[in-house]
């Protein structure tokens, strides 16, 4: 029996699933890709807590794949087409041919602007996906559902699948004997940084002008793409032993570093832009400033976007908040408090 027919025979005729999964924020970048959505250097990374999507998938039975997603209420043609383009490339899953794709998903946070919505919706539909498949073939939940969920978030977008665990994750072959290219891996730190705060500054809600896709792509031809893998390897040892140890200095240079080698790459490109604005500008010579003239441990990082993540210890909260609503909030449209997340929740 082809596995189309086993599909046709086993499957329920109706299946729903729902998660909500978090964001996250790149401590050390992933930029830069090799092979089928494989990283060209390991990537660490701290998941969110209230910038999440949640994400409710209807899976039916149909003649023919199908995909209908709704965001916050709204049709998207573009959102079903590129999450109908994303099963189509799983070979090892032909019988998906067969399933309506009913998809209402929605966010905490503006989409499309460098707070990582792909990272977020594209690891709630693995995880819902993976829920599917674990109905399908009858197994009982355990340590390798996630694993899965991370690998089927990969192949959709590579930041997505460090968002199917909380805390802090690994991405990438490394040093480290447990990371993994085709999916994330959990990583401890020291207790003192197990409760640190993310304020996301949004200095802007517009779409980017050049998508994450696009700007991988251009470091194929980038006259410093080897350079910046290596720097990327380097800080990525030098951030995990900093998070091991409770270095927040070290961490935060080189969490600072990693964000302005990022943007670095792409004004350096031989198709050049910027995702900056000028307040993002702003922002970084006010928070450096603050830094020196304080001596508080308030560190910021982007993403591929012009918004400001700042990262600092929960027991600086208060000070570091007023410095955010005295001399930032005119610099930005809103202002996210968030903090280190525990991961996905099934709704």
């Amino acid at each position: 029996m082809s596995l189309n027919s086993l599909f046709k025979n086993l499957a329920p005729d109706e299946f729903v699933s729902t998660w909500r999964s978090p964001s996250n924020i790149a401590f050390v970048k992933y930029w830069g890709k090799k092979g089928h959505q494989i990283p060209a250097n390991p990537s660490l990374s701290m998941t969110l807590k209230e910038c999440y999507t949640e994400t409710k998938v209807t899976f039916k039975k149909a003649d023919a794949l199908n995909v209908d997603l709704k965001l916050d209420g709204v049709s998207s043609e573009k959102f079903a087409t590129k999450i109908s383009n994303y099963l189509k490339t799983l070979e090892e899953l032909p019988w998906l041919n067969q399933v309506s794709f009913s998809i209402e998903t929605s966010n905490t946070f503006p989409h499309g602007t460098g707070i990582a919505s792909s990272a977020s919706g594209l690891s709630a539909f693995a995880l819902c996906l993976t829920d599917y498949l674990y109905k399908l073939s009858g197994e009982e939940k355990n340590n390798l559902f996630y694993i899965r969920a991370s690998n089927l978030a990969r192949l959709a977008s590579g930041s997505a699948c460090r968002s199917v665990y909380g805390g802090f994750t690994t991405w990438g072959e490394c040093s480290l004997a447990e990371s993994s290219d085709k999916y994330a891996t959990p990583f401890e730190v020291h207790p003192e940084l197990k409760h640190l705060k993310d304020s996301v500054v949004v200095v802007s809600g517009e779409e980017k002008n050049v998508s994450s896709t696009a700007g991988h792509g251009r470091m194929s031809d980038h006259p410093f793409a080897a350079a910046r893998f290596v720097q990327a390897k380097d800080n990525f040892d030098i951030m995990a032993r900093a998070l091991k140890s409770g270095d927040i200095e070290e961490m935060g240079r080189v969490l600072e570093s990693e964000a302005l080698s990022l943007h670095a790459m792409m004004l350096t490109s031989p198709e050049a832009y910027t995702l900056l604005k000028p307040n993002t500008l702003a922002a970084i010579e006010m928070i450096w400033s603050f830094r020196r003239e304080t001596k508080l441990p308030l560190y910021f990082t982007l993403d591929a976007g012009p918004n400001l993540h700042l990262i600092y210890p929960d027991v600086f909260e208060n000070k570091i908040k007023t410095f955010i609503s005295h001399e930032l909030s005119s610099l930005s449209q809103k202002i996210i408090h968030d903090e280190k997340g525990e991961g996905p929740l099934k709704c």
